[in-house]
């Protein structure tokens, strides 16, 4: 079963509000003031996921600075869930410094059937994920529903690109110390976060933590696969493409031709790794 990890979805009336959406949030025009930024809804994305032979997606709106346009997207994520029941797992997404505000809108998206939070960005929501606090009561509510908790992550060097910021691996590691009865998913290899777990204490603190490939195409080489399979294990990875960021069905050629993967660890990252990470494996999915 291959399991795309990290995808965006939108609904119609949050597509068509694009215009006033940029001048409200000021990460969101950084990403989709331009036209060429796609914003798909749930039955497009399901319809690409076909095309490429993808079972199953994790879906995303858009984390916004403001918690009732978050509530907006969430809802969209928790009808699209219901719409496509086989296909999509959902994640929420909050303002954490909304603080009892926030933990409301976790647990109604957990109720609603939503698999964690995400893809939260510090960056554009202005919180700060070195504080001990911030996400104590959030992590304690993701452990008891078995979910998990998505991050952007940025490098601290190279090229600029829409979206990169400042949340850079000393950070995730810091929120990974402070929780780890909680699962987290640093998207975007962790901003070069699995090179630091040659140290043997940082890759005890990241004992819960893992790495989607969301966006690799724009990233680094196609041997990012086998470095981090190195130094972190094929377990840690899962597969993800950003859609529609980029194509699925041409990055999972690339994948499988480029990223000198054996078959084991093809099967884990394709889907194996994801499907224990969320629970899929339960029902037999």
């Amino acid at each position: 079963m291959i399991i795309d990890s990290h995808t965006h979805i939108f609904s119609k009336d949050l597509i068509d509000r694009r215009n006033e959406l940029t001048e409200r949030d000021e990460r969101f025009r950084e990403c989709y003031a331009s036209p060429k930024a796609k914003m798909v809804t749930a039955a497009e994305l399901v319809q690409e996921m076909e095309r490429a032979g993808i079972a199953r997606a994790v879906v995303t709106g858009y984390a916004f600075a403001d918690g009732t346009l978050c509530a907006a997207s969430n809802d969209h994520i928790i009808e699209a869930i219901k719409a496509f029941p086989d296909k999509l797992v959902g994640l929420a997404a909050i303002q954490p410094l909304e603080g009892d505000k926030a933990l409301y809108e976790a647990e109604r998206c957990y109720l609603a059937g939503l698999r964690g939070l995400g893809e939260l960005t510090a960056d554009g929501q202005g919180f700060d994920l070195t504080e001990p606090a911030l996400f104590r009561d959030l992590a304690a509510l993701t452990a008891k529903y078995k979910g998990v908790i998505m991050l952007h992550a940025s490098e601290p060097l190279g090229h600029l690109y829409p979206g990169k910021g400042k949340t850079t691996p000393d950070k995730i590691l810091a929120l990974a110390q402070h929780h780890p009865e909680c699962n987290i998913i640093a998207a975007h290899w962790g901003g070069g976060l699995p090179f630091y777990e040659l140290m043997p204490e940082i890759a005890k603190a990241l004992s819960n933590l893992y790495y989607d490939t969301a966006a690799t195409t724009y990233l680094y080489r196609f041997g990012i696969f086998r470095a981090v399979c190195d130094l972190a294990g094929a377990h840690k990875i899962l597969w993800a493409s950003d859609y529609p960021l980029l194509g699925q069905a041409r990055l999972l050629e690339r994948v499988r031709g480029e990223a000198m993967l054996n078959e084991i660890e093809l099967e884990q990252i394709l889907g194996g790794n994801a499907a224990r990470l969320l629970g899929l494996e339960e029902k037999g999915e």
